[in-house]
This record gives structure tokens, sequence and C-alpha cells, in this order.
């Protein structure tokens, strides 16, 4: 099993459900995005990993091997990401923020000397804390952005 996970969920998520894992990764839940190759592949991916799929696929939900999943209702990512964290109870608050939005892994503090040319000099100049994705160099840094994702995701569970 390859999991960075602490919570106790992993999930895998079909390639219909791409906002979903952002917001499921936003507050701090591995989840994979699975994007080509097929529900047999996904199907597998799951097993292998040990992950709850996500999906709106009748068709995937009725293969004896997909057992561990959820059918999510809704089209709109809100929804989804609301029907998700209440079915599954999951929590808004421990790991926030601690993953990478596009490529999944776990952030790691990166010294403020180190990304000087990486952000914008507005950025460097304002803020002292900064995360670095390990696989797509991203950084993220607490700005306006996380205020507007903390505000959504507060305005769902309520």
């Amino acid at each position: 099993m390859n999991h960075e996970d602490d919570s106790g969920f992993s999930f895998i998520a079909d390639e219909m459900l791409g906002k979903l894992a952002k917001w499921l990764r936003a507050i701090g839940y591995d989840t994979v995005y699975h994007t080509g190759g097929g529900d047999s592949a996904l199907v597998q991916r799951a097993l292998r990993e040990d992950r709850i799929i996500l999906t709106k696929d009748l068709h995937l939900l009725k293969r004896k091997l997909a057992r561990k999943s959820v059918f999510v209702i809704s089209d709109d990512p809100r929804e989804q990401f609301k029907q998700v964290v209440e079915e599954l109870g999951l929590d808004l608050e421990s790991d926030l923020f601690t993953r990478c939005l596009i490529c999944n892994r776990k952030l790691f503090p990166v010294g403020k000397q180190n990304i000087r040319d990486k952000v914008p000099v507005y950025t460097y100049l304002t803020q002292d804390k900064f995360h670095e994705c390990p696989d797509c160099g991203r950084i993220y840094w607490s700005g306006t952005h996380k205020d507007s994702m903390l505000e959504v995701i507060s305005s769902i569970v309520a």
C-alpha cells in the first residue's frame, strides 16, 4: 500500500470529478484523480491502493470489485464536496492545505530565501511562510485564494 494519508481515507475520483478531487485535497485527503485508462484500471488501482472510489458512473458501481465506493449525486462540485464530507464524516480542520491541489503530494515547508524567484515580488515581500510540492514544485502561501477556499468550505458544511 502506498499511502501518505493518516486520516484513514484515501480516494480515487473518476474523470467526472476533478473539482471534487481538488476540494478533498484542500482539506488534506489523499485523492487521486483518475483520467483515462477506463473503469477497470480505476477499480484495480482502488483495490491495490485501498482507495474509496468516488464516481458518478452507475455502471462502475455495479462491478463486484467496486464495493468501497460513493455514488456522487450532484453535478455541482460544491454539492459533491458537501455530500462526501457529510456521508463519510470527513475532518475539515486537521490537515487543511497540506497537499498539492494539482499533484496530490504532501507539501513541505520551504524557507523564504529558497523561493525568492518562484513567487511574485509582492508575495515575497508580504508573506513569511511558504510550502512547496516535492513533485511539481508549486509554491503555496496563505493569501486571498486560501481565504476564499476557507469561506467556501465553511459555507458548504454550515
